[in-house]
């Protein structure tokens, strides 16, 4: 794990940014059809693969399992394995939380699959217990003990019904995948409605599997045999939480910037939100252009109730509060996914914002208040993009720390803010 520092100076208030910033591949898709390739008995080839360290990780854990990654660029493709290895990498899957997503692709080929208990950002309690529940019901015995979680079965996954008792977008996709290659026919109830869930399993029915209602709250999918690419490609779709948080960080900083290559459709409630605030909007089919040059008056603060997609994205939610503060009136987040997702607020208050913690999941946002520079630690991903976006409307030069976390969600962030006229740089430590 590399260690840097982003250092940025501010705008002081000035929209200086302008110029175009392209979406990356998303991480949310990225990161699980690397697991998804143990389903194939061919190679699988990959399209706009995101520079991100998340990306990198889900290629350690294939590549620690048996299998073959070659990238070229943005593109990868994905190799078979002689013999997957069923036991994950305790050193990556301990600090990646998408590592879990591996479990049922393994135990579904395999019949066995070893894990440690998934780490990542600090978000609060993330229980597995949705995943453990899903393999039982599919026949699966779970053994666990201080350091591993060992799950086998007897011979294939049998095909069930499964009620999520909450929505969980990992347990989903994860169980959707474990039951391609079940006996019979297991039906998920609750599901999540992520669009990259959809997009995953369009891609592996044109591979041969047999999915049924992805993308609704029913999914029903018919076992059977691996999958075969038969050189079909996965093209990454763009990702929707760095789209959201390039339209922010352009509303507030910026007098002309598109924002290009992603899908303004996956963010039609946080789109909504701004646009009521007044921020000049023109959406496209693949691009979204804020023009916020001729802007005087500060935006109107708006309240936000994060909730599974279609709602508005807890990963959005950082971002978002950073926003907020720069906007006129008295508002506040609920947040009803994570708990321990506020870590940020300290920092930004001690920017001069003016927020308060009203409990594990609200938080008080009044505004518009004058950011100052700070020197910072990123707490996680979206916390860590969140003082960037603080950062570049702040008057002085602030320092954020462990960068590694915004590398792990957002491609090479400094060149791309640098090609629209922010000061921004990076130093090793």
């Amino acid at each position: 794990m590399s260690k840097s520092k982003l250092i940025i100076e501010g705008l002081n208030g000035v929209r200086g940014l302008s110029g175009e910033i392209a979406v990356a591949g998303a991480k949310n898709a990225i990161t699980k059809i690397f697991p998804a390739t143990i389903l194939f008995e061919d190679e699988v080839r990959i399209t706009n693969v995101p520079a991100i360290e998340d990306a990198a990780r889900m290629t350690e854990l294939v590549q620690a399992a048996g299998g073959r990654v070659e990238r070229e660029g943005s593109n990868a493709t994905v190799f078979q394995a002689a013999n997957w290895n069923p036991v994950l990498d305790k050193k990556i899957a301990e600090r990646l939380r998408a590592s879990i997503v591996f479990t049922g692709p393994l135990l579904a080929r395999t019949g066995r699959v070893e894990f440690p208990f998934p780490g990542g950002c600090v978000l609060g309690e993330r229980s597995i217990d949705l995943f453990l529940m899903g393999f039982k019901t599919m026949g699966a015995v779970v053994e666990e003990d201080d350091s591993y979680f060992r799950i086998h079965t007897s011979g294939k996954l049998k095909g069930a019904r499964i009620t999520f008792p909450f929505i969980s977008v990992t347990a989903t996709e994860t169980l959707m995948m474990a039951a391609t290659l079940a006996e019979g026919e297991t039906i998920l109830e609750n599901a999540a409605l992520e669009p990259e869930i959809a997009d995953m399993a369009f891609y592996l029915n044109e591979c041969g599997a047999r999915i049924e209602g992805a993308g609704t709250s029913t999914i029903k999918i018919t076992g059977g045999q691996l999958l075969h690419a038969g050189g079909i490609t996965f093209d990454t779709p763009p990702d929707r939480i760095e789209t959201g948080s390039f339209v922010m960080l352009a509303a507030l900083a910026g007098s002309d910037v598109l924002v290009s290559h992603c899908n303004p459709s996956w963010l039609t409630t946080p789109l909504s939100l701004l646009r009521k605030a007044g921020v000049p909007l023109e959406i496209g089919k693949d691009y979204i252009r804020v023009q916020a040059a001729g802007v005087t008056a500060p935006y109107k603060m708006f309240s936000v109730r994060t909730h599974e997609y279609p709602g508005f994205s807890t990963d959005l939610q950082a971002p978002t509060a950073a926003f907020l503060s720069q906007c006129e009136g008295e508002g506040n987040i609920l947040e009803t996914i994570f708990d321990g997702r506020f870590r940020y607020v300290d920092d930004l208050v001690r920017m001069g914002a003016d927020m308060s913690v009203m409990n594990p999941h609200r938080i008080l946002i009044k505004g518009p208040r004058k950011l100052t520079a700070k020197n910072m630690e990123s707490p996680d991903l979206r916390g860590g993009l969140a003082y960037l976006i603080a950062a570049s409307v702040a008057e002085g030069t602030s320092t954020i720390n462990n960068a590694y976390l915004i590398d792990r969600g957002y491609e090479r962030i400094e060149e791309r803010l640098a090609a629209l006229g922010l000061n921004i740089k990076r130093e090793e430590i």
